[in-house]
């Protein structure tokens, strides 16, 4: 198509002709006035661009904005850059620079590091050091500068991230199988990002910084895209991921790169058997904990999506009858109301995540029935009819006998409401990974229980990665909805995240993303995911143990999962 040629393009259902060569940008202002929200990305013929790019041909339109979940992932981003770029700015000259740790509620909990001949040195936060560096944000903000990507050679980038101290990057580029790497420049800093930006400093209005702990949380909007949400600080959740991160150091892998220099190395056997000795550790003194304070006959076990449960459940099992006591794996889906008693949503779809799905009442009676030491007939559900059975499972609770509970609304008080608390001990289980990308880039613990899932689904459900990823956003729904507001109530927080496995996921993931058809909807989330997995080099199976967690989802557990 030539320069001088018109380009047809549908947007919302209407054809528009623009010149060869027009920016989306300029299209973007075009309509934004029919949007709420500030658009920041499109979708042009099932390809995510960015606003900077041009329409070189025919073909459809849509917007992306703050709102959506790829806008709010853009916008964070930049925000981040932004961040960045105002830290170098006041404090560069120090050697001073920012490390984005991990996700904290709707904000990301960040540190300030000094590095000195090659050894960093953390510098306290506190609200004058932080009131700075708001102002110098602000000021970016207002002088609406651009945010210009630029290609370059990969070996270039190596040499660049060197120069600039980032030896995370530096690292993270040596596996990179791509001869050319995407970077971006916001007056004349430079960084590279895991994801697209915004055009420029102007659309990035809305943010906050507050100090927590040793460091301070940089907070953005959640459901309203123009108002910074409310910092609601998750102790337990902040020392289970600095906890996560301190046996990464331990083990020297923090980063992918560091990550991907030992699998080179050949060293990763040593590494698989150290992490599961952590782990079984962890799950040894969480069995004594329970065991020691006695009366605890409900250990009551909840966490999202593929955070390995079933295998978690199955392991602190083995720990607790080694330490004398008698346990009994108890699923709570066995207390489903029938399915034409089952409530529904909005829709008019079956809502088999919230708690009303459940029989509330029968449970409560049969758990005291339970503790009152009487025998009792537990239920069991039949999927195939969507009805509640009895076949004689009987139970009565000894001395040393213990329920473990697995089920969603675990941590939820309104399931157990009549229990004595003393009778439960909650414990909360997600796979928050111990590695980040690399300095300002975290990794999403989301992002590795969605591809835990696609693997487990694919091969225990026959499920495509499409039809997972489809119905991805409405597990996270149902998790903000009924398992992230009880987290904090847990008296335990366990991580099940291993340090290797998004290596040992790539093997299977990828060929299952690939499959995806790229006229698909959910091909911009599987080209996402596939990016994101071409940072890991591959590793292996053959030296994981059978009662793996990571087994649950590749195959080989020795457990019924």
């Amino acid at each position: 198509m030539g320069e001088n040629q018109m380009v047809t393009l549908v947007i919302g259902g209407e054809e528009k002709q623009y010149p060869y060569g027009t920016s989306f940008l300029s299209i973007a202002q075009e309509y934004q006035q029919q949007y709420d929200d500030d658009i920041v990305l499109v979708v042009y013929n099932n390809r995510l661009r960015e606003l900077g790019k041009q329409v070189k041909r025919d073909g459809t339109l849509e917007f992306v904005t703050t709102a959506d979940k790829t806008g709010k992932k853009t916008y964070r981003r930049s925000v981040t850059l932004l961040m960045q770029k105002a830290v170098f700015h006041l404090w560069g000259d120090a050697h001073i620079g920012v490390r984005v740790k991990y996700s904290i509620g709707q904000g990301y909990y960040c540190e300030l590091w000094k590095n000195v001949d090659g050894v960093r040195e953390y510098v306290p936060v506190d609200e004058a050091k932080l009131a700075d560096l708001k102002r110098e944000m602000d000021r970016l903000v207002a002088a609406d500068l651009a945010i210009e990507k630029r290609s370059m050679n990969t070996d270039d980038a190596i040499a660049l991230f060197h120069e600039l101290g980032m030896t995370d990057k530096e690292k993270l580029f040596r596996y990179r199988r791509s001869s050319r790497v995407n970077i971006y420049v916001l007056d004349h800093y430079k960084d590279y990002f895991y994801g697209f930006m915004v055009p420029s400093t102007g659309y990035l209005r809305y943010y906050d910084l507050t100090v927590y702990e040793d460091g301070f949380v940089l907070l953005f909007p959640n459901e309203n895209a123009r108002k910074v949400a409310p910092f609601v600080p998750s102790g337990k959740l902040f020392y289970a991921l600095k906890t996560s991160r301190e046996w990464g150091r331990m083990l020297e892998i923090d980063t992918v790169g560091a990550l991907n220099d030992v699998i080179a190395a050949g060293r990763m056997q040593e590494i698989v058997l150290t992490q599961e000795a952590l782990f079984e550790e962890r799950i040894g003194r969480l069995a004594d904990r329970i065991a020691g304070e006695g009366g605890r006959k409900f250990i009551m076990i909840a966490g999202p999506s593929s955070s390995g449960k079933t295998t978690f459940s199955h392991r602190l099992s083995i720990q607790l009858a080694a330490r004398g006591l008698k346990p009994h794996p108890f699923p709570l889906d066995d207390y489903y109301v029938d399915r034409d008693k089952s409530p529904r949503d909005e829709n008019g779809e079956l809502d088999l995540e919230c708690l009303e799905a459940l029989d509330i009442e029968l449970f409560n009676h049969d758990m005291n029935e339970l503790l009152a030491g009487k025998r009792v007939n537990l239920p069991i559900f039949n999927f195939k009819t969507g009805k509640r059975e009895y076949k004689d499972k009987f139970m009565q609770l000894g001395a040393e006998d213990v329920l473990v509970i697995e089920g969603i609304h675990g941590l939820n008080d309104r399931l157990s409401y009549s229990l004595p608390v003393e009778s439960k001990y909650k414990i909360y289980i997600s796979a928050l990974t111990q590695l980040n990308v690399d300095e300002h880039n975290y990794l999403p613990t989301t992002d590795g229980r969605l591809i835990r899932r696609i693997v487990r689904d694919a091969r225990t459900r026959g499920t495509s990665a499409k039809e997972t990823i489809a119905m991805w956003d409405s597990v996270r729904r149902g998790e903000e909805k009924y398992i992230f507001p009880f987290q904090e109530s847990a008296d335990e927080m366990f991580n099940s995240a291993l340090i290797y496995e998004l290596a040992v996921l790539k093997l299977y993931a990828e060929p299952l993303l690939f499959a995806i058809d790229k006229e698909c909807p959910e091909y911009i989330e599987a080209k996402r995911l596939l990016k994101f997995l071409d940072y890991f080099l591959p590793m292996p199976t053959e030296g994981i143990s059978q009662n793996s967690i990571i087994r649950e989802f590749i195959g080989g557990s020795c457990f019924p999962v």
